[in-house]
């Protein structure tokens, strides 16, 4: 996967004053995830700039190789009942039942990141894979720069064939990620930073 970046852009927002490379690096260094979320479902204009950084992302052969669906108001019901079926029909007992049918209701907007893979010689479906990965994590990026939290959520639900067919994902596809979004309900202390050490090696 090839990834270019010009150096003449980032010139061109460094000398308007909108590129802080200091301020970049430190966002990069510092950023985490924030569970406890709340308050009112964002604007439409921010929920598109959050869309937009994700469809910024590396993509090898411009294939786009990932599906946005957004969650919010009464989205939020029929995904709580999905979840529910899902449990049932896996013959969970109530308390997961219950469990899962709150899930949705922990963050005012989620966005489901799914695959839309393609058949290309040159671009397997791990890199298609990636790319969507990618998405999610720029946009939980661009959740922060917009002041709002976010966490990535996976889990049982994510490769479940009910939840799968409720949210018109095809079943060979899969489901990268479920990006809650909200405003901070607490501001969490920073995490330390992890050690570069056993996991760099030059060559």
């Amino acid at each position: 996967m090839a990834i270019f970046i010009s150096s003449f852009w980032l010139k061109g927002y460094q000398t308007k004053g909108i590129f802080n490379f200091m301020n970049v690096l430190e966002f990069l260094h510092t950023r985490q995830s924030n569970p406890h979320l709340h308050g009112n479902t964002p604007d439409q204009e921010t929920i598109e700039n959050i869309l937009k950084a994700g469809m910024r992302v590396p993509d090898h052969g411009c294939l786009t190789p990932w599906r946005f669906t957004v969650i919010k108001d009464d989205g939020l019901t029929k995904l709580s009942k999905a979840f529910k079926s899902a449990v049932i029909t896996d013959g969970g007992d109530e308390a997961k039942i219950e469990k899962a049918a709150k899930m949705p209701f922990r963050a005012p907007l989620i966005i489901v990141i799914s695959t839309k893979f393609h058949q290309h010689v040159k671009v397997p479906k791990q890199e298609q894979l990636i790319a969507a990965g990618c998405a999610v994590h720029a946009m939980q990026m661009a959740a922060t720069c917009l002041k709002l939290g976010s966490v990535w959520r996976t889990g049982e639900m994510s490769y479940h064939p009910l939840v799968k067919e409720r949210l018109n994902i095809e079943l060979h596809e899969e489901i990268v990620g479920f990006l809650y979004i909200g405003d901070e309900l607490k501001e969490l202390p920073l995490k330390n930073s992890k050690s570069l050490e056993d996991h760099v090696s030059y060559f």
